[in-house]
């Protein structure tokens, strides 16, 4: 085959990269099981608590600090690895990440003192946020957005689902022979079993850095030296790297409203996330007299809550594509809103009727347990929603700004191929 001798440079596109429907499903199920090791971790050693406090004869409070700085290095995380994810492309942070998180996982488990199990938990939540940061943008790269919606549904069910099946595992495995450190074995063997996967697996999904191994792939084909993809040309320099691409975050938060409103309600409904979590502990096992172990079970009516979700989504998006189709392709972000509402409304509902009867040891324990159904639907409905609507809001005026300024499409890349 004969290839013809060409200079410049192959430059970003916008388009998503091909691949088959076979190969995005099973990377979209490597990313969620990546995804719930993460949250599952956040929420199985709390369970620990009691047990980390009687080992280093410490109180409670201080223990519980452990759970605290994990989240702590939830928060920060995603300030290295969404900046990362832009500069190197998904799969790199993802697998760096999983490795970390394994391997801090394993020191939790073995840790001497408690200043190393509580160092090496802040390290597990900063390498732990990687797929929260960087999954989603995985699943805009491979997902249009006739099927967006269900994607990001799949992978913010095992957001919540880590935390919700953390509980009653942690509680039974701390009430066994086992003890506490197998609530960070077993997360660090997750891990080290996402990292596999993630390395064999998962393929690279970000536009730029497809095109740079495209590019070196048809110098060596071709021996044409002056073929490079654009973003071979960024030098990594200290201060650009910080004000490109680390405040890029910060600054979109400040300086895009829209951004700092749902920021800040989704972080408060994340946050109500975990505080259901000790809310559940205080009556079920405090009002209700169950053990750790059981009193981790009502949870699970926010299980089907998320499920019940998900289902809704998957529904729903096919009036959502016919709405698409009559629009011509183009989405229009506000369309995701309406759900929000139902969900915002549902979730405080859910609140209020676990609050009301949650109080009383007479009123049966299945009362409060059942209005995890409201609150369990009402996370995942506004999480997909929101998520949906900031991809569809900002992805629109990249293509735009991307457009305009005359960047070329994956059919000049098959033009050298």
């Amino acid at each position: 085959m004969n290839f013809p001798h060409r200079t410049g440079h192959l430059m970003c596109s916008i388009d998503t990269p091909i691949l088959t429907s076979q190969t995005r499903c099973y990377i979209s199920a490597i990313l969620a099981f990546t995804s719930i090791c993460s949250t599952f971790d956040s929420a199985v050693f709390s369970a620990s608590s009691n047990n980390v406090s009687s080992y280093f004869s410490v109180g409670l409070e201080v223990a519980v600090l452990s759970s605290s700085l994990y989240i702590i290095g939830y928060a920060s995380g995603p300030l290295i690895w969404a900046p990362l994810s832009e500069l190197k492309g998904r799969r790199l942070p993802i697998i760096v990440a999983m490795f970390g998180f394994g391997v801090f996982n394993i020191a939790v488990a073995v840790a001497k003192d408690l200043q190393t199990l509580m160092i090496c938990r802040f390290f597990c939540g900063i390498f732990g946020s990687c797929p929260l940061a960087v999954v989603a943008a995985v699943f805009s790269d491979i997902w249009d957005n006739r099927t967006r919606g269900v994607a990001i549904a799949m992978f913010s069910s095992t957001v919540f689902l880590g935390p919700l099946l953390a509980p009653f595992i942690g509680g039974f495995i701390n009430m066994s022979y086992l003890g506490w450190r197998w609530t960070a074995y077993i997360p660090a063997f997750m891990g080290f079993a996402a990292f596999l996967l993630n390395v064999v697996f998962l393929k690279e999904s970000y536009p730029p850095v497809v095109l740079v191994d495209k590019a070196s792939e048809l110098r060596r084909r071709t021996k044409n030296w002056g073929i490079h993809a654009k973003q071979e040309e960024i030098e990594v320099d200290l201060r650009d790297l910080i004000v490109n691409n680390f405040s890029r975050p910060l600054r979109l938060l400040i300086n895009e409203p829209l951004i700092l409103a749902v920021t800040v309600y989704l972080s408060f409904i994340y946050g109500l996330l975990y505080c259901f979590l000790t809310a559940y502990t205080l009556v079920f096992q405090g009002v209700y007299g169950m053990n750790a172990g059981v009193g981790g079970l009502p949870l699970f009516g926010m299980v089907v809550g998320l499920f019940i979700a998900a289902t809704y989504i998957i529904i729903a998006s096919k009036g959502y594509n016919k709405k698409l189709d009559m629009n011509g392709g183009v989405p229009i972000p506000e369309w995701r809103l309406p759900p929000v509402m139902a969900g915002g409304a549902l979730f405080a509902a859910g609140l209020f009727w676990f609050g009301w009867t949650g109080f009383n040891g007479t009123i049966h324990w299945i009362v409060p347990t059942l209005s995890g159904l409201f609150t369990g639907f009402g996370l995942l409905i506004i999480f997909i929603q929101l998520f949906n609507y900031l991809i569809d809001t900002y992805l629109m005026l990249y293509v735009i700004l991307a457009r305009h300024s005359s960047i070329c499409s994956w059919d000049h890349l098959t033009y050298y191929l």
